[in-house]
């Protein structure tokens, strides 16, 4: 796989020249050859709060790399970078779900086609404070029975005999979150069905901030705001039927950590793949910025998956290969569908 560097040498100095953006006057001090440089024109980015970290730090470590660069990143929500995305007022939505197929067809109505691009794991965690101590294993049936819909559940005792009679506060992702697709579709069984008395908040800081401040709260959220909180938090062990596991790297890389692991995902406008800095954005990410993603309190994915997801990028290959949010399915085997393999 070609360097970033060589890559720009070989292959983007016509475009970024023509850019009025090419060759600096100076040589480059260390190696003798001209500085090539990057058009300045915005990245606009936005979607999940979830992914957020990850691209803010990319951003960070790109600028480093190439200060003239300009990615943005906004945290609508995963619905809501979507709905920016589909009618064309940014370049790429992150999303902590797949993209649903109203979506697509709100994107292929307004002309838009989009390359779809997993970039690591995540362990959707579901949270305590660190005082409660009867309530760190839980199972899915159990965690079923307090967030479906019509859900009777008031108080820890209508959980699990044994557990005290006091009442269960509920933090969890806002409705135009993806978090909250996938949490409701892995532990519900369908997207969105969800009881409605719970405190939701896009903002995940908030969702820490609420269960670290109640003994007796409830929560879930991405991985990497409990990692980034274990002084206030404590997670759960979720027992899907084959005993409990706890979110961590391995957990979550392996698939032991089910039904909540799930992959992170951008949505990059086709058209956008035409600029240079945009390309390279993604790329940087793809290979020498995907190092940091455990920086942030996400887990990487296999090489081999780089690869597959940097071959759909070169190729430029539009659509999902998603269907739905599918818990359980490896993003191995949903890309090798592509091939047929």
């Amino acid at each position: 796989m070609r360097t970033l560097g060589a890559f720009l040498a070989a292959a983007l100095m016509a475009a970024v020249v023509g850019c009025g953006k090419g060759e600096d006057a100076k040589a480059n001090a260390e190696t003798g050859e001209p500085k090539k440089t990057l058009s300045s024109t915005e990245i606009k980015i936005d979607g999940s709060s979830t992914v957020y970290p990850i691209l803010e730090r990319m951003s960070e470590l790109f600028n480093e790399k190439f200060p003239e660069a300009r990615p943005t990143v906004g945290t609508s929500g995963t619905g809501g970078g979507f709905k920016k995305f589909v009618n064309g007022e940014i370049d790429i939505a992150n999303a902590s779900r797949p993209i649903e197929e109203e979506e697509a067809d709100k994107a292929k109505a307004n002309g838009i086609e989009f390359v779809e691009i997993p970039i690591a794991f995540d362990g959707l965690s579901v949270v305590i404070n660190p005082k409660n101590t009867f309530a760190e294993t839980l199972t899915v049936a159990e965690l079923k029975k307090i967030w479906e819909p019509g859900s009777t559940v008031k108080n820890w005792s209508d959980v699990r005999p044994g557990f005290p009679a006091k009442p269960i506060q509920l933090f969890g992702a806002g409705t135009d979150s993806g978090t909250f697709d996938y949490f409701t579709k892995a532990i519900n069984g369908k997207e969105k069905a969800c009881r409605p008395d719970y405190q939701a908040s896009e903002d995940d800081n908030t969702l820490v901030q609420g269960v670290a401040g109640d003994e007796y709260a409830l929560g879930f959220f991405g991985y990497a705001y409990f990692e980034k909180n274990t002084d206030k938090l404590k997670a759960v062990k979720v027992d899907p039927g084959t005993g409990p596991v706890g979110p961590a790297p391995e957990t979550i890389a392996n698939g032991t950590y089910t039904p909540l692991s799930r992959p992170l995902l951008l949505y990059v406008n086709k058209k956008a793949l035409d600029r240079p800095e945009v390309m390279e954005f993604l790329k940087f990410i793809l290979t020498e910025g995907k190092n940091s993603i455990g920086d942030v309190g996400y887990v990487p994915l296999p090489e081999e998956v780089y690869s597959l997801v940097m071959a759909r990028l070169e190729a430029k290959k539009t659509g999902t290969l998603f269907q739905g949010a599918e818990v359980g399915v490896g993003i191995d085997d949903i890309l090798k569908r592509e091939s047929g393999n």
